[in-house]
């Protein structure tokens, strides 16, 4: 009984400590509303909002980029896990497993290929499964045909990237040879016979996929690439990230076969891509960073404006951390005034951003026609509107809660320490020193 009532004394004692330091606060917001101290207060709180607004949106389409280029890779060239040697019984063992949602097998080499007019271009061929187009939903959203079809069910049909395609001079129904391929001593490193006829040209949103792959069909591959090449398993997953749990099962079940997961196959771009993004969160903290200054320098101001308030209060009996807490809730008050319209602000531009892109494309376009009109109007009909913004406006943003939750508590954070170092020193000059000086 009596811990109970300890209890409740704690939390009543606590809670009119609080309502005490908000009410101070409030009064003393109050009566700076028209000071210097509003006005820096009011641009501390937009220097967060603006920062907080930056970072979420430009994280949000850096992640909607990035997971673009992920599940092309993923779904075309990497898979979740890639599965090296043969095995009759491992694609059984792939469609008995739950976590498995696919399976691949194919042959791949490297080529230096020739079209028309001796136009040379490397690529990389795939042989896979005549009716992968068909079987496979996710590897058909992610591979566009943008002339003829996907079609490697005859001997010596290939499928080309557009990009690669170009480079070669190759069209629908032309034929190109894979004049070096890389493969087993049985291959000829050279040869002008290995000729294939293009019934497709397709394009994914991955430059690198479309600037060197090929798509033949695996018969193919195991004719050309030589008995040496070894046949690889493509292993798609329901969750990518379950792809160590999974390659722990197939070594168990099939120690013969090599694993290797696309967080390894792909570290090297997956590196570059967590670089970025540090780069970006490192120019945005820089934000933070001048915006904690000016609530430092601030505060130190108030602190010092307030010095007969603060006098008054100690000589009522309040202590020198309740009297530092007031200034530190108006920091916090700042931190939070900035960070959530911040937030609104950034998802609602995330959310909205093919139209933002669309006006930014619209304005560049009138600047331009308009300068140019100025300027020169006989070539005011070349002026064109920028197709990277059309490309940007495609891409849809991605948000994760965790990244926009981290922003928002870090804009605040921000703001509570640069008031808490401040107001470090409300009670330097004592009551009658105070009084003295005035």
């Amino acid at each position: 009984m009596n811990i109970k009532k300890l209890l409740l004394s704690s939390v009543s004692s606590v809670k009119s400590s609080l309502s005490w330091i908000f009410f101070v606060s409030r009064r003393f917001a109050k009566v700076d509303r028209k000071g210097s101290s509003a006005v820096t207060t009011t641009l501390a709180s937009l220097g967060i909002c603006f920062g907080v607004m930056t970072l979420v949106t430009v994280i949000s389409v850096m992640n909607g980029f990035q997971h673009s280029f992920i599940d092309v890779i993923m779904e075309i060239s990497s898979y979740h896990i890639r599965v090296e040697g043969e095995n009759p019984d491992f694609e059984q063992f792939c469609h008995s497993e739950n976590s498995v949602r696919s399976v691949t097998p194919f042959y791949e080499a490297q080529s230096l290929m020739t079209g028309s007019g001796g136009k040379e271009a490397s690529a990389m061929i795939k042989a896979l499964p005549s009716g992968i187009y068909e079987d496979d939903p996710f590897f058909r959203k992610n591979v566009s045909v943008i002339s003829g079809n996907f079609d490697i069910s005859s001997p010596n049909n290939i499928v080309l990237g557009y990009e690669l395609a170009r480079r070669c001079g190759a069209r629908l129904g032309s034929e190109v040879n894979l004049y070096a391929l890389s493969g087993g001593n049985d291959v000829d490193l050279f040869s002008g016979d290995r000729l294939f006829t293009v019934t497709g040209i397709f394009h994914t949103g991955y430059a690198d996929i479309n600037a060197s792959f090929a798509f033949i069909n695996i018969d193919d591959g195991k004719k050309y690439f030589g008995k040496d090449s070894r046949l690889i398993y493509g292993v798609k997953l329901f969750d990518e990230n379950d792809d160590s749990h999974e390659i722990a099962r197939i070594r168990q079940s099939f120690p013969s076969l090599k694993c290797e997961s696309w967080k390894i196959y792909n570290r090297s771009f997956f590196g570059a891509l967590q670089v970025e993004k540090n780069m970006l969160m490192v120019m945005v903290f820089l934000i933070f960073l001048v915006v904690a200054i000016n609530i430092f320098n601030g505060m130190r101001r108030m602190v010092y404006e307030r010095r007969e308030e603060i006098s008054v209060l100690s000589a009522f009996g309040g202590r020198r951390k309740s009297i530092q807490s007031i200034f530190v809730m108006q920091g916090l008050l700042t931190g939070i005034f900035g960070s959530v319209p911040g937030l609104i602000l950034g998802l609602f531009l995330s959310v909205n951003m093919e139209s933002v892109f669309i006006l930014l494309s619209k304005l560049s376009y009138y600047a331009s026609l308009f300068a140019v009109m100025i300027v020169n109007p006989s070539n005011g009909d070349l002026v064109r509107e920028n197709p990277m913004f059309m490309l940007y406006a495609s891409i849809p943003p991605k948000i994760f809660f965790n990244e926009v939750i981290m922003i928002s508590l870090f804009g605040i954070s921000s703001s509570l320490l640069a008031s808490l170092i401040a107001s470090r020193g409300v009670l330097k000059m004592t009551v009658v020193e105070v009084m003295r000086d005035e």
